[in-house]
């Protein structure tokens, strides 16, 4: 939910005060940049991403209608920029997975806070194994995984971001989540093979 000062800031800025919006988007703008850089996987790419999706949100923020949390409503406006730059690009960037690493061991920090080497690889391979598979996916059931598990919004928070029914995130997460099941265990079996086989490679 939007906090208090949250809302009185979106009230300001919409009514055409610059500084509301600039202060707003100051306790917003490390996550965005985070969400930024799990897309790109390069700083200086996240960086501008991030910044041109606040200017676009300035630019149209009498668009937002408050059904859905004002971070969401970025975060939809990120993803669109997103796909814009990558079909200016045709190509897609590499990913890297440091800032969703810093954030599971920020989380895992009082549970956690030494992690074996072990422990770290296999986390590493997990959330790039994790991140194909959502790479797979067709385009409006990345969205939904994105805006679910990412920016972290509820069901309805996404279905006004995306300006779709409610229904219809809930299928798209239904079938996205089975999608993603089943060829993260596909993902998995290949890669225990490998490891059963690595001792033996020398061998061929």
């Amino acid at each position: 939910m939007e906090t208090l000062d949250t809302r009185s800031l979106l009230e300001r800025a919409r009514s055409g005060d610059a500084d509301a919006f600039c202060e707003l988007c100051r306790t917003l703008e490390t996550r965005l940049l985070r969400q930024a850089m799990s897309l790109c996987g390069n700083a200086s790419a996240a960086e501008d991403l991030a910044q041109e999706t606040l200017i676009e949100a300035w630019k149209c923020l009498r668009r937002y209608n408050g059904r859905c949390q004002f971070f969401t409503w970025l975060c939809a406006i990120l993803l669109n920029l997103y796909r814009k730059m990558l079909r200016k690009e045709r190509s897609l960037p590499k990913l890297t997975f440091s800032t969703l690493e810093q954030d599971d061991s920020e989380n895992r920090a009082v549970a956690d806070p030494e992690p074996s080497p072990d422990e770290v690889v296999q986390r590493r391979e997990q959330a790039v194994l994790v991140h194909q598979c959502i790479r797979a996916l067709p385009q409006k059931h990345q969205d939904v995984i994105y805006l679910r598990f990412y920016a972290d919004d509820s069901l309805e928070g996404i279905a006004a971001a995306l300006g779709c029914s409610l229904g219809t995130v809930k299928s798209r997460l239904f079938h996205a989540l089975e999608k993603l099941r089943g060829m993260n265990a596909l993902e998995e079996r290949l890669v225990t093979a490998k490891r059963t086989l690595e001792p033996y490679e020398t061998l061929f």
